[in-house]
């Protein structure tokens, strides 16, 4: 590690101005267009980049880091306040971001959400800037065995994420995975339960407009239900938000679901093709498996949006690290800011710490600057985004479905996804009605098709033989902490239960 270097670089970046303001920017650009259910930062960093083509590296480069940090924070405005999550990677918060709205704490969660996106963001960071090299090394021994295993991992989170009943949850996540099965076999090309007729599932059923139904147009059925039947109270914003950040006695509560969240982030983050899709699940099973109390969880409590959020935001410099060190995008956000290097002259990999080693610190030092803006605007929207919830609900409910539809029509463009968005949120509120929990239809449509792909290349690649799995000390580290987590659940779940019923009978 050059330390010079890295000083006079981070020097170059929070001296310049105009890197400050295209960052600044960036972020303000970011949270907006991540409150829009649909408006993912991906969608927004693609949106923008052509404004960056006249710029030099490093503040185009700030931009873009600024959008994409700040989409991170802004999915969850929208998933705390209406119940619809702005970004895929928000669709853990809402567990108990929304409830804490409920409880009349609508500042609050908008506040430990911005505080833990922002540490997360930072451990990122700094591992990124410290580890990038060895983690991307770890990163490069994930094959088609390990992504299979990992995916698996991600699946036995379901069981912590059920709720009250295991059997409804494993009931929702098996049909999570049969909705993967609908359309082109993706290692054949064969057609599944279509015909090439329907051309608006030959990739299946799209993830976002599939996930605005689920939630945002599954909360306005139920909402327009409780009016038609006088149940509906208006909720108001009567919560004193003194502070912007939160409290000494929040952070200390919260902390350790922080640390937890940034490393699970930065970690899952660093593996290509995984994503913060993934590591707010398991931040969050994690941390309800990790709790004393894992029966708070789900009812509103600032632990479980400390975790999400912490893991999303921790996934921005967990997918910078294959970027810099290999040349290999991380998720789809990193793969655009491949394009954007590749514009400027410079190919990432292994040569540019080399050869570009200023520019490397450069980046490592804007990211840092990124989560600094997006606490900026965080901050300052806090008070205003909490006033969302004081809007009469009978206005605020055509406004959530015209949003929610909008955002799953910009996707492609297509109507048939309009159709879908529609058909998930009646499915989603019938599922509701019965509480049948939701997430693990979502955790599997995330899973489904990377356990699928990554199983069945290792079933060529070995020539049939499952077995050869066990050789691989990755893929079985997987598979115990699988087996682990499962186990695990099912007791805190007993444990749960059995003081809910002792409660019951003391009554």
């Amino acid at each position: 590690m050059n330390w010079s270097l890295l000083f006079d670089s981070y020097g170059a970046v929070f001296g310049n101005v105009q890197v400050l303001l295209m960052t600044l920017l960036g972020a303000t650009g970011g949270v907006l267009l991540g409150a829009i259910p649909g408006m993912t930062a991906t969608m927004g960093v693609a949106l923008l980049i052509p404004f960056s083509f006249g710029m030099d590296l490093i503040p185009s480069i700030g931009l873009l880091l600024g959008i994409y940090c700040g989409g991170m924070y802004g999915g969850s405005i929208s998933a705390i306040l209406i119940h619809a999550p702005g970004t895929p990677a928000a669709a853990a918060t809402l567990l108990d971001g929304y409830p804490m709205c409920q409880k009349g704490q609508a500042g609050k969660a908008l506040s430990v959400a911005m505080f833990s996106s922002f540490c997360g963001g930072m451990i990122g960071a700094l591992v990124m800037t410290f580890l990038s090299p060895v983690i991307a090394d770890m990163a490069m021994k994930f094959g088609p065995g390990e992504m299979f295993m990992l995916a698996v991992f991600g699946l036995s989170v379901i069981v912590a994420i059920s709720g009250k009943s295991i059997a409804k949850g494993m009931i929702s996540a098996f049909f999570g995975m049969l909705l993967c099965t609908v359309g082109l076999d993706p290692t054949n090309g064969v057609p599944r339960f279509i015909t090439y007729k329907n051309t608006g599932l030959l990739e299946g059923f799209q993830f976002i407009p599939t996930l605005i139904g689920l939630f945002a147009v599954a909360e306005v059925i139920a909402g327009v239900e409780r009016i038609l039947n006088g149940e509906e109270k208006q909720e108001s914003s009567n919560e004193k938000i003194t502070n912007v950040l939160p409290d000494w006695k929040t952070i200390k509560q919260i902390w350790p679901n922080i640390l937890s969240g940034g490393l699970i982030g930065t970690f899952i983050g660093a593996i290509p093709g995984a994503g913060g899709d993934i590591a707010v699940f398991v931040s969050y099973g994690f941390s309800k498996s990790a709790s004393k109390h894992p029966e708070l969880y789900g009812t509103g409590i600032p632990n479980g949006v400390a975790a999400t959020e912490s893991a999303n935001n921790g996934c921005s410099g967990g997918a910078m690290i294959p970027l810099l060190s290999l040349g290999v995008p991380g998720d789809s956000v990193t793969a655009i800011l491949l394009g954007a290097f590749i514009m400027k002259g410079i190919q990432p990999g292994p040569m540019m710490y080399i050869t570009e080693l200023p520019t490397v610190y450069k980046v490592f030092a804007a990211l840092m600057l990124a989560n600094l803006a997006m606490l900026l605007v965080g901050c300052l929207g806090v008070r205003i985004f909490a006033k969302i919830v004081s809007v009469e609900k009978k206005l605020l409910y055509p406004i959530i479905l015209i949003i929610s539809l909008l955002g799953a029509f910009s996707i492609n463009k297509n109507v048939f996804d309009i159709g879908v968005c529609v058909v998930f949120g009646i499915v989603g509120w019938l599922l509701n009605k019965y509480e049948f929990p939701l997430s693990p239809i979502l955790l599997a449509l995330i899973l489904g098709p990377m356990c699928e792909k990554n199983f069945v290349r290792f079933m060529n690649i070995q020539k049939g033989n499952f077995f050869a799995i066990f050789k691989s000390p990755i893929a079985m580290v997987f598979l115990t902490v699988a087996v682990v987590v499962v186990l695990f659940s099912i007791y805190n779940q007993n444990k749960i239960n059995k003081r809910e019923a002792a409660a019951r009978a003391a009554k």
